[in-house]
C-alpha cells in the first residue's frame, strides 16, 4: 500500500464548491414546485430542475468528503475519548447552540408564511418548545438544515470502532485488499449498486427509507461516509477515480438525460417493489454516484493546491453553513412578497444574504473566542 501523505487540498476545494452549491440550492427553494419553509406564490420550472439536479449529488458529496476528512483527522494514538471530544466540539456544540438560537427564526417564518401563527417572533418564541417539529410541534430537534451536523456526529459514534480498526496494520491490510479489487477497470463505478440496493430496499415511506433530509436516506449517507474513509486509506483509490473521471462524466450526461426524459414523458414511477421503480432507482443512483466520481476525479487532478482564498474559506465553511439558511429564510420571507420577477428575487436574496453572512463572520464570529467555539472553530486562546 502507498498511503496518501500530506493534506488533500482537493478535498478542501470540493467542500468549498459544495457549500456554495448548497447556498444557491437553498436560495432556489422559495421558487421550486415542492414544499418548503417559505414559498413564493408562483413556482418556476427552471428552479425546479435546478433543485432536482443539485439534490442528486450535494449531500452524497458532503458525506463522502466527510469520510475522507475523517481518515486524515483520526489519530488513534490520541485515543477514542480525545477524538470524540474534538468531534463533539466541532459538530454538536454549534448544533445545540443553533437549535436554541437561530433555528427558532426559521420555524417562526415557516409558521407565519403557512398561516399557522400570527404575531411577532417574541410572541412565538415560547411556542417554539410546543411539541417536536415533524410531529405536529415546533421544536426543531434535528436542527432543520443542520441535521447534517447531528447525523455526522451519530455516524462518528457508530463508525469509530470500525475506523479505529482500519487505522491499525490489520485494518490497513483489509483496505489494501479492497483496493486490489476496486481499482480494477470499471469496478469503482459499480459501487453505485450498493447505494441502489439501499435505496430500493428501503422505500421512501418506510422509517429507514425517509428522504426528507437532502433527498437520500440516512443509510445511504452512512455507506458513503464509510466509502470516503476507505478511499483515503490507499492512494490507488485516488488514482483510479482520476482515471475514471471522464467515463463517469459520460455516465452523468447519459443518465441525467434518461431521467429527465423519463420524468417528462412517462412520469416519475410510484415507489414500490416493481421493475419500473427498480430501473428508475438504478438510473438515479448511477447518476448520483457518477457525479460524485466525476467531482472527486477532476478535483484530485486539478485542485490539489492551496492559495489565500482556500486558506480563508477553509475556516469560513462551517460558520457559513450554520448561518446561511436562517439568513436566507429571514430575508426571503419578505422578498417573496414583492411584486417583481422571480429572477430579481433570487438575485436579491442570494446577494443580500451573502453580504450579511460575511459581515457576521468578519465582524463577530472570527474575532470573538466564545463565538468561535459556538460556530465550531478553534478558539484563539487554545
Amino acid at each position: 500500500m502507498n498511503p496518501i501523505q500530506g493534506r488533500r487540498f482537493d478535498i478542501d476545494w470540493l467542500r468549498l464548491l459544495t457549500i456554495c452549491c448548497v447556498y444557491l440550492f437553498h436560495c432556489a427553494r422559495f421558487f421550486d414546485e415542492y414544499g418548503w419553509h417559505v414559498k413564493n406564490v408562483q413556482s418556476n420550472f427552471g428552479m425546479t430542475v435546478f433543485v432536482n439536479t443539485f439534490a442528486q449529488w450535494i449531500m452524497p458529496t458532503f458525506f463522502i468528503l466527510s469520510g475522507l476528512a475523517t481518515y486524515y483527522g483520526l489519530n488513534i494514538k490520541r485515543g477514542g475519548g480525545g477524538y470524540l471530544w474534538i468531534r463533539f466540539k466541532r459538530l454538536m456544540i454549534p448544533f445545540i447552540f443553533a437549535v436554541f438560537t437561530m433555528i427558532p427564526l426559521q420555524v417562526y417564518y415557516e409558521r407565519v408564511s403557512h398561516s399557522q401563527f400570527v404575531g411577532s417572533f417574541i410572541d412565538f418564541f415560547p411556542h417554539y418548545y410546543d411539541g417536536f417539529y415533524g410531529f405536529g410541534g415546533n421544536f426543531a430537534w434535528m436542527g432543520l438544515h443542520l441535521w447534517y451536523l447531528l447525523f455526522l456526529f451519530v455516524f462518528t459514534l457508530l463508525t469509530f470502532p470500525l475506523f479505529a480498526f482500519l487505522k491499525k496494520p490489520e485494518g490497513q491490510h483489509i483496505i489494501v485488499l479492497l483496493a486490489d479489487f476496486l481499482t480494477k477497470p470499471g469496478m469503482i463505478l459499480l459501487l453505485f449498486l450498493f447505494t441502489a440496493a439501499i435505496d430500493f430496499g428501503f422505500m421512501p415511506n418506510s422509517l429507514l427509507g425517509l428522504r426528507d433530509m437532502g433527498g437520500w436516506n440516512l443509510l445511504t449517507y452512512l455507506l458513503l461516509y464509510i466509502y470516503g474513509y476507505i478511499f483515503a486509506g490507499d492512494d490507488r483509490f485516488k488514482n483510479t477515480i482520476q482515471e475514471h473521471r471522464r467515463i463517469a462524466l459520460t455516465f452523468v450526461l447519459v443518465t441525467v438525460s434518461l431521467l429527465y426524459y423519463w420524468m417528462a414523458v412517462i412520469g416519475t414511477p410510484s415507489a414500490g417493489y416493481n421493475s419500473s421503480y427498480l430501473i428508475f432507482t438504478l438510473l438515479r443512483c448511477l447518476n448520483s454516484w457518477s457525479i460524485v466520481v466525476t467531482l472527486l476525479g477532476f478535483g484530485s487532478k486539478y485542485l490539489n493546491f492551496s492559495n489565500n482564498l482556500l486558506k480563508y474559506a477553509t475556516e469560513l465553511i462551517l460558520p457559513f453553513y450554520i448561518l446561511h439558511q436562517t439568513i436566507i429564510i429571514t430575508i426571503g420571507f419578505y422578498v417573496v412578497q414583492w411584486n417583481i420577477s422571480i429572477g430579481i428575487k433570487y438575485l436579491f436574496i442570494s446577494t443580500s444574504s451573502l453580504v450579511i453572512i460575511m459581515l457576521l463572520y468578519e465582524l463577530l464570529i472570527k474575532r470573538i473566542d466564545v463565538l468561535r467555539l459556538l460556530f465550531g472553530l478553534k478558539m484563539k486562546i487554545e
